[in-house]
């Protein structure tokens, strides 16, 4: 059994309900602007540096690199800073990147960079006027230094001013995330070079999460140093006149006799397949010195993708959250092909894409296969197409089939299932162009071919379609792994049928029903079974495992497993007995103590009851009242969790933000829309946050959102227009949403409990799925 991507620490109890808001207008055409700093305490993982949207390079400030809240190389409680590295993962629960580090400062040269708890032992540097903006970042360092960050897609554009008098510039490659559960060697081979012209140029291969990525770099500084002194291995010098440097852990010290003179403008281009792209890559987007300008490109870039969501209505914070949200949904994934179209594949080779195409990387689809993906099925269907595109690619080169979280060209397998195969089959029913029958030969095999190699995400597979379900006495995570695997089988059927595979496409369906082997129906829980078919006992719907040491769920407990039912609802509410005893269930849910086994993953957290909002196996169950007729719970939940689960604060994200997943489901949610099933095309109707609320749905269409008579006491839907007429339904179609139009909820303070009640106002049964 391997580590999950989360370290096992305290758990986390539920939240206190907050005071009531008062709602105050927002003027027509004012934007929020976002607040960067939001998600970059507790646990949320993010980082307030410079990138644009789904940008290669994400400058950023680091403070630390050992502990697990430090995933993204920045926590907003650290008091210094080490420097600014090149690439950051936003919000994931596993760390890597940081890759290129500089460290712009004066005094006696320093190599380490000391601790949090004693920056005087090293290079860190204490820090005051920390400020962030889309596209840009500034501090001053206590060296005097003042530090300035922005970036184009491929590049990182640095400018230091120093005081006068001597200063340098570290550049540090040895520079990585820490995690107590690593061994042997992280970085095996690394070099550092000086070209004629001044040009730095460097590379690494690090084994971190993605166990053998390479970066490389190239540098050029708008002032030459007077000398540069390259270290290798120990931190050895080298000779005074050398060149460069190669090892494993190699730093280079840039040193200016007047620093201060005026200001150094660093620019570093990066690339993942070899020096010469990350040369191109500079040449090609850094052709100027001129700071400022790259500045202001960078807000420009920021600008449109800001304003695909505009809001109006709420509270001032809410609208802060809501800005904040909505750039943390455009992070990732990030782009991974050069300017030239090369990149790194999954099987380790390199390829060219060509025309429009590009590739990307940070792809966490156990994650955002829920939310963040269909956010950006409508405010980013071209880029959609591009991403829909490089998972076809990636799944045809990979070793494994269709990925789950391929990070910088290494498929690393993290999580359980193979969730591309979702993101691939709903951009297919939202009528996204791709060529998806050219992923079918590899997914047909991870489903079938029980010799395809295996990654933890998809161990015991064989069993799964033998057997029915995962025996919980061989393999982790059984239950989780069993109701995960039926939904991707359910969404494979889907690129099956783009193949033609009729025959594939039935067993897939039939399979997708295997989630039925582990509900049990005379307790109304997911459980483990045995390999002999036996339940295990004893059993308790908190507890995440069987037996000491043993999960049988992926960060949740059988609570939360147990709505992890996406396509078959209606199934589920049949073994439950019926539409009464399905929303008991919820009710029992949302309404149990908050109390969690003490080896609970930290990631399950943001309870109410048992609903764990900081992790994303329980984000969909709220909307799930709609299935039974009861969509005024759904309206009330969701509007509890707008409120309760976010804040315009660092520690304003109630979990990992998971490279976009808490704050798409925020703009989703604070639309009153919710991809339940995102396969299906269909969202369900929940309680609009904002008085009125524009999307942009590409084509120059624009969905507007009306909720009259909306106040923080009134979360309660009274009636629904689509386009001015009646909508009874507690759901709408993507196909409708896309052409554009007015959605007008009338709201109240009690709820209307015979809106979308009746079984033909009910979210739409899956094709092909027995209820």
């Amino acid at each position: 059994m391997t580590i999950s991507r989360r370290m096992l620490l305290a758990g986390s109890g539920a939240l206190a309900l907050t005071a009531r808001a008062t709602f105050a207008a927002t003027p027509r055409g004012q934007q929020t602007a976002p607040d960067l700093f939001v998600g970059t305490g507790g646990h949320g993982h993010t980082y307030p540096g410079a990138t644009l949207p789904f940008g290669m390079v994400q400058l950023s400030p680091d403070t630390d690199v050992e502990r697990w809240d430090a995933c993204s190389g920045y926590h907003r409680t650290d008091t210094s800073i080490m420097g600014f590295s090149h690439t950051h993962l936003s919000g994931t629960g596993i760390g890597d990147m940081l890759d290129v580090l500089v460290v712009p400062t004066r005094g006696p040269v320093q190599l380490t960079p000391g601790t949090l708890a004693n920056p005087d032992a090293g290079y860190r540097q204490r820090f005051s006027a920390e400020h962030a903006e889309p596209g840009y970042y500034r501090v001053t360092l206590e060296s005097g230094v003042r530090a300035e960050l922005t970036v184009t897609e491929r590049t990182g554009i640095q400018r230091h001013v120093f005081p006068a008098g001597a200063g340098h510039i570290l550049i540090d490659l040895s520079h990585l995330i820490l995690d107590k559960w690593d061994h042997g060697v992280l970085i095996d081979d690394a070099s550092l070079n000086v070209d004629e012209a001044g040009m730095l140029t460097g590379s690494r291969r690090v084994f971190r999460w993605a166990k053998g990525r390479r970066i490389h770099f190239a540098m050029q500084l708008s002032r030459k140093p007077d000398r540069i002194v390259f270290y290798g291995d120990g931190d050895a010098p080298q000779a005074a006149d050398a060149k460069g440097v190669a090892g494993k852990r190699v730093k280079a010290v840039l040193h200016y006799d007047d620093a201060g003179a005026s200001p150094i403008v660093i620019r570093t281009g990066i690339s993942a397949v070899d020096v010469a792209g990350a040369r191109k890559n500079l040449a090609v987007e850094a052709r100027h010195w001129d700071f400022d300008r790259y500045r202001a490109d960078a807000t420009k870039r920021w600008a449109p993708a800001l304003a695909a969501v505009s809001v109006e209505g709420g509270t001032p914070a809410q609208r802060t959250i809501m800005a904040s949200a909505l750039y943390h949904a455009q992070l990732a994934p990030t782009l991974f092909s050069d300017v030239d179209g090369r990149y790194v594949g999954l099987d380790w080779q390199v390829h060219t894409v060509t025309g429009k195409d590009r590739a990307y990387s940070s792809y966490s689809m156990w994650d955002t296969y829920r939310a963040l993906h269909p956010l950006l099925t409508l405010i980013e269907r071209e880029r959609t197409a591009e991403l829909v595109g490089d998972l076809i690619r990636q799944t045809q080169q990979s070793p494994y089939g269709p990925p789950v979280w391929p990070l910088q060209g290494v498929e690393t397998g993290c999580m359980i299932g193979w969730h591309s195969v979702s993101v691939m089959a709903e951009a297919r029913a939202k009528g996204v162009p791709a060529n998806y029958a050219a992923a079918w030969p590899n997914v047909r095999r991870r489903s079938f071919d029980f010799a395809m190699p295996t990654m933890d995400n998809s161990l015991g597979i064989k069993p799964y379609d033998t057997m029915g379900y995962i025996p919980a006495d061989t393999v982790f995570e059984s239950v989780s792994r069993t109701l995960e695997y039926a939904y991707d089988d359910y969404a494979s059927a889907h690129l099956a049928d783009a193949a033609g595979a009729t025959a594939d496409a039935a067993q897939l369906r039939k399979r997708s029903g295997n989630w039925r082997n582990v509900f049990d129906a005379s307790i109304g829980f997911a459980r483990p079974k045995l390999e002999n078919g036996t339940w295990t006992t004893p059993y308790d719907p908190i507890a995440l495992g069987h037996a000491s040491k043993w999960r049988d769920y992926t960060e949740s407990n059988g609570w939360q497993a147990t709505f992890l039912n996406q396509h078959d609802v209606y199934g589920l509410i049949a073994a439950m007995g019926g539409d009464a005893k399905f929303e008991a269930k919820l009710d029992g849910l949302f309404n149990a103590p908050s109390t969690l086994p003490k080896d609970a993953p930290p990631d399950i957290s943001g309870l109410v009851g048992q609903y764990a909002h900081g992790n994303e196996p329980s984000h969909h169950v709220a909307y799930m009242y709609a299935y039974c007729g009861a969509a005024w719970k759904t309206q009330a939940m969701v509007r509890r969790l707008l409120t309760e689960m976010y804040k315009d604060d660092p520690d304003g994200i109630i979990g990992n933000d998971d490279c976009g997943q808490m704050s798409a489901w925020f703009v989703l949610s604070a639309l009153g829309l919710y991809p339940v099933d995102p396969v299906s095309a269909n969202y369900v109707l929940g309680s609009p946050l904002f008085d009125r609320a524009e999307m942009r749905v590409g084509a120059g269409r624009t969905l507007v959102v009306e909720a009259r008579g909306n106040a923080a006491g009134r979360p309660y839907v009274q009636s629904v227009t689509w386009n001015g007429r009646p909508w009874t339904k507690s759901w709408i179609a993507h196909a409708d949403i896309v052409r554009g139009g007015r959605l007008v909820f009338e709201m109240g303070d009690t709820p209307n409990r015979d809106f979308g009640r009746a079984p033909a106002d009910r979210p739409p049964a899956t094709t092909g799925v027995s209820r």
